[in-house]
């Protein structure tokens, strides 16, 4: 019975166990991150080509409002072969048929209580409180008073591009965007593509560096490596966050390396932090609960730069 419960606690990817179909065992299965999130892809599908209608038809010739993570899950697909529309179809599939494989393996119950939706919604915002407070502190700290760290500090997703005059385009961007010249794009708010950037880079760049990294670097360290399982999850949340933070720097599109901002100690730091806040929330919460979180504050910090901020 001992080797059984050990079992099962390792098909979990939270590190405790909780009273058996309490809210908290309840939101924390891979079924109701499915559910829960569901809304939010088809938000951000929507949303993304409602900024840049010509994505359907061109998946990396114009990059507005989209989420590095979610051009290399695109990018990956497009190898396989999906194209157009299909790979737009395609893309939010793999989140679910992931969820679907974790709520398979994790011998969890299916049963999913739609009124656990609106407690879920309000924890996810309460978690993202101390993320904004901390982005506040770091940018306080003495030398950094410019409206441009300011900026880069309140935002743990820099978006691929949401591009404006005067700024700087990464080569393989200039390259794709000559190749395939767009049609003239409506005018939208960029508010609005903030938020749906972010509610994009919640789901995505949490199953990128949380679902997918840390699972790896898990099955790296303690099944491969035969390292204690505490040094594995330190080593695993680590480098996640590392990861999560370099990558708002340095950006991997067609092939080829770029850099997508310049780099600043303050919002590298507070990346790395808020890249290992996520791994515990994904740890001890599950992946629904991360995502949730990591979306409300990009758009809690959307809101208060064009609010508080003036969006500058």
């Amino acid at each position: 019975m001992a080797r059984r419960k050990d079992k099962d606690k390792d098909s979990r990817s939270q590190l405790v166990t909780y009273l058996k179909d309490s809210y908290w065992d309840r939101t924390s299965r891979p079924i109701y991150a499915l559910v829960y999130l569901l809304g939010f892809l088809i938000f951000y599908e929507l949303g993304t080509i409602l900024i840049n209608p010509e994505a359907l038809s061109r998946s990396l010739t114009d990059l507005q409002g989209r989420v590095m993570a979610f051009v290399w899950v695109q990018e990956i697909l497009a190898l396989i072969g999906f194209s157009g529309r299909t790979l737009w179809i395609a893309t939010p599939l793999v989140v679910v048929v992931i969820l679907f494989a974790f709520q398979i393996t994790s011998r969890m119950r299916w049963s999913v209580h739609f009124k656990d939706f609106v407690p879920m919604t309000f924890e996810c915002i309460l978690l993202a409180a101390p993320l904004v407070v901390l982005s506040l502190v770091i940018n306080r700290t003495p030398g950094t008073p410019s409206p441009e760290s300011t900026t880069a500090a309140m935002s743990t997703i820099r978006q691929v591009q949401i591009l404006e005059a005067g700024d700087s385009v990464p080569s393989s961007i200039q390259s794709l965007q000559a190749a395939s010249p767009g049609t003239q794009r409506k005018q939208v708010h960029p508010l609005f593509v903030e938020i749906v950037t972010g509610i994009g880079a919640g789901i995505y760049e949490e199953l990128v560096f949380r679902l997918i990294l840390i699972c790896l670097l898990m099955l790296l360290f303690q099944d491969i490596l035969r390292m204690d399982r505490s040094m594995a999850i330190l080593l695993s949340v680590v480098l996640s966050a590392l990861a999560f933070s370099i990558h708002h720097h340095v950006g991997f599109i067609a092939g080829q390396f770029d850099t997508l901002e310049r780099f600043r100690w303050q919002p590298f730091i507070f990346r790395t932090l808020a890249g290992a806040y996520f791994a515990g929330l994904f740890a001890l919460r599950g992946f629904g609960i991360a995502a949730g979180t990591h979306a409300f504050y990009d758009i809690i910090a959307a809101v208060l730069k064009y609010s508080v901020m003036g969006g500058e």
